[in-house]
């Protein structure tokens, strides 16, 4: 464990840090205890009691949930400058969701007096951490709009493109989606079948909008597939 974490490019943009100092950046991430985790390991499970709340420094997360018939549901994926487990933090209630980790991840996490010490030392945390809290539910809101009015394909092909714009990274083929995804991954994103999902990229695939391979998908036609997703 490193108390004094480097700091990547991603953890400076973080909405977190929006309108305090470098100084004071640097001061916040000193009050927090720096983890690091190997690939597929968990943060914290659903059910834990909330004890921290932790900020991504390096690496990518995956939050999941399970229902009441025991089905895992995929809520999310936080990657660096990102923060997780605000709000069961501060409702003194148990973690709503499991987090993994999808690659080699270092977080940064603080307990509730330390962050209710920061918030009153630096009253702009407060504000940034109101706007995160809300753009979470802004997105869950409009993915559970999609799976009430949209068809299954055209919920595949928005889960596809949110995530290419939350990680997409630039190649010779396309834009990659840099986490690792199986088509079933896909198809609990998307609230849908692992059938649905393999018929469908396959269809993609053949129409040169994709092309898919052992848990990667490159968006070879970005354009074709946003189009598709606002018309079906």
């Amino acid at each position: 464990m490193d108390t004094n974490p480097h700091q990547s490019d991603s953890l400076h943009q973080s909405e977190i840090f929006i309108g305090l100092t470098r100084e004071q950046n640097a001061a916040l991430l000193k009050e927090g205890r720096s983890i690091t985790f190997q690939p597929k390991s968990i943060l914290f499970h659903q059910g834990d009691p909330a004890k921290h709340c932790y900020l991504v420094n390096q690496g990518r997360l995956k939050l999941t949930k399970l229902n009441e018939q025991g089905r895992e549901v995929i809520i999310g994926y936080i990657g660096a400058g990102e923060l997780t487990a605000v709000t069961a933090l501060f409702k003194n209630r148990n973690y709503l969701v499991t987090a993994e980790s999808l690659e080699e991840t270092e977080v940064i996490g603080w307990d509730k007096p330390k962050m209710i010490h920061l918030i009153h030392q630096y009253p702009d945390i407060a504000i940034n951490l109101l706007g995160i809290v809300l753009e979470r539910i802004d997105d869950m809101q409009h993915r559970y709009l999609e799976v009430c009015t949209e068809y299954v394909d055209q919920r595949i092909a928005r889960s596809l493109l949110r995530l290419m714009r939350r990680a997409g990274s630039k190649t010779r083929d396309g834009i990659l989606i840099d986490i690792a995804l199986s088509r079933q991954n896909i198809a609990d994103y998307s609230g849908t079948t692992l059938y649905t999902v393999s018929r469908t990229l396959s269809a993609w695939e053949k129409n040169g909008w994709i092309k898919s391979g052992r848990e990667q998908i490159v968006i070879t036609n970005p354009h074709a597939l946003v189009q598709f997703a606002e018309t079906g």
